[in-house]
């Protein structure tokens, strides 16, 4: 994702861009690399604690990042009115202020429901939501410009069934 962000400004001229992370683990590399850098918002829900231990709400940035960084962890068992809930009560009016001109997601789906590692309770119509907020933010602010990346999940049947959730939503957005 940091490496898309960064292209997207160098080669493109993209201004600002925001990153969303749903996956069961702190994007704490993504978190690191834009950490002092305001032209990238990262988001992250995750469970916590759990590795890598990073991703605590007081983790908001620093020097040019200060508020550039939004951290929602949640213990074990958390699902759709926690993690939905976090973006919408929590990254929507971040988005608004943020007004991002590229979003992107980091779409892990360890974060499902019956997943052998992660152990939050999302299910296929809870990324089907969590995709059409994010089409919203990109819709409202960055003239629809979302890009979508495959990250973890370690059931073959529930990754593919998640998966399928959230492309149906993105072409539903097209």
């Amino acid at each position: 994702m940091a490496i898309a962000a960064r292209y997207a400004q160098r080669r493109h001229g993209i201004g600002r861009v925001l990153i969303a992370d749903w996956d069961v683990h702190h994007g704490n590399g993504t978190q690191d690399i834009f950490y002092a850098d305001g032209s990238v918002f990262f988001f992250s829900t995750h469970q916590h604690p759990w590795y890598p231990g990073t991703g605590r709400p007081d983790e908001t940035g620093e020097g040019a990042g200060p508020g550039a960084t939004l951290n929602c962890p949640f213990p074990a068992g958390a699902g759709r009115a926690e993690i939905l809930g976090a973006f919408q009560d929590r990254l929507l009016p971040a988005a608004r202020d943020f007004r991002p001109d590229l979003v992107l997601i980091s779409a892990g789906f360890d974060s499902r429901q019956g997943d052998p590692l992660g152990r939050f309770t999302l299910f296929d119509s809870d990324f089907a939501d969590l995709t059409a907020l994010m089409l919203e933010i990109a819709d409202t602010y960055a003239g629809g410009r979302l890009v979508s990346v495959l990250e973890g999940g370690y059931s073959l049947d529930g990754l593919a069934s998640a998966t399928l959730a959230h492309v149906c939503a993105l072409r539903m957005g097209v």
